[in-house]
């Protein structure tokens, strides 16, 4: 007897949601979920649905991820997940989606192994039993419990503090914005934590920084270049607030001398009313403008 659709797209948020924390790319993610659709079409009797599509779907991650890993290794630059960005409507008329997770967070799953990051996200994140964890891996319980909590331990370590609210996120976003234009430190020094994190990626379609720039004043310096000098080299420049994932974001634009528009989305990290990471996403393969 066929499965039931409805069944399926009943699950389809929570599977979407897995995926995407998985991979970081909603595309990849809503791929993943079609791949496992076609999976669930092929059965003929399925006792414990979830369970079922959880295994299968994050199967199809780990194969992508493991994948990944090596595509990666020749990518130019800095590597941060697709951004679907939003406009910045009225609180009121925001819907939140089972999929969003910060960027600060997927920056640090991106420095799991995939093993762990699969653990990790299915364990932590959705409270997957070990057992069911350990089916999708392909080894023991005690084996996937070791790469969940490696996997934890990593995020502790290595995560970007990100504890403030939206009005509070874009608030820091805004004196940051106007700090770094005006080359002000002592105001840039107030609003960036000592130990702030700037990613930016352009897959080698623009210039941007190769690698991490750490630490506040040369956080600061750098951004006061681009907003003052580069973003000086264009023309029809358009600064929007938007959202990436739930997060104040804001989308900078302009028509460079080859007739070219420059997209730089810029979404933050906030803890304690500074900024402790900075990602900005320049690939135009990695920006999903949504209703913009």
């Amino acid at each position: 007897m066929p499965l039931e659709t409805g069944e399926f797209e009943g699950l389809r948020p929570y599977l979407t949601a897995i995926a995407y924390r998985m991979l970081g790319s909603r595309a990849e993610a809503e791929d993943a979920v079609q791949e496992a659709w076609l999976r669930w079409a092929r059965q003929d009797d399925v006792r414990d649905a979830k369970g079922w599509l959880t295994t299968v779907t994050g199967r199809i991650c780990l194969d992508q991820l493991q994948s990944a890993r090596v595509r990666r290794t020749a990518y130019p630059g800095q590597w941060l997940p697709s951004y679907v960005v939003d406009p910045d409507a009225d609180p009121a008329g925001q819907v939140e989606r089972a999929d969003q997770v910060s960027v600060a967070l997927l920056v640090v799953l991106e420095r799991l192994t995939p093993e762990q990051r699969v653990a990790f996200v299915l364990h932590d994140a959705f409270g997957v039993p070990f057992d069911e964890v350990a089916a999708v891996l392909g080894t023991t319980p005690a084996a996937a419990r070791q790469h969940a909590s490696r996997g934890r331990r990593a995020v502790a370590e290595g995560g970007m503090r990100h504890t403030a609210g939206l009005a509070e996120q874009k608030r820091v976003l805004t004196a940051f914005l106007s700090a770094a234009q005006s080359g002000d430190m002592r105001a840039l020094a107030a609003v960036l934590a000592p130990d702030v994190v700037a990613i930016g990626d352009s897959g080698g379609t623009a210039r941007t920084a190769l690698n991490p720039v750490r630490g506040a004043e040369k956080v600061g310096r750098f951004y006061h270049g681009l907003l003052s000098y580069r973003f000086s080299e264009l023309t029809d420049v358009k600064v929007d607030p938007v959202l990436v994932a739930g997060s104040a974001a804001v989308m900078l634009r302009g028509v460079q001398a080859d007739g070219r528009t420059l997209t730089v989305v810029l979404t933050v990290a906030v803890d304690g009313g500074r900024i402790t990471g900075l990602f900005s996403q320049q690939n135009p393969a990695k920006l999903v403008l949504g209703d913009l």
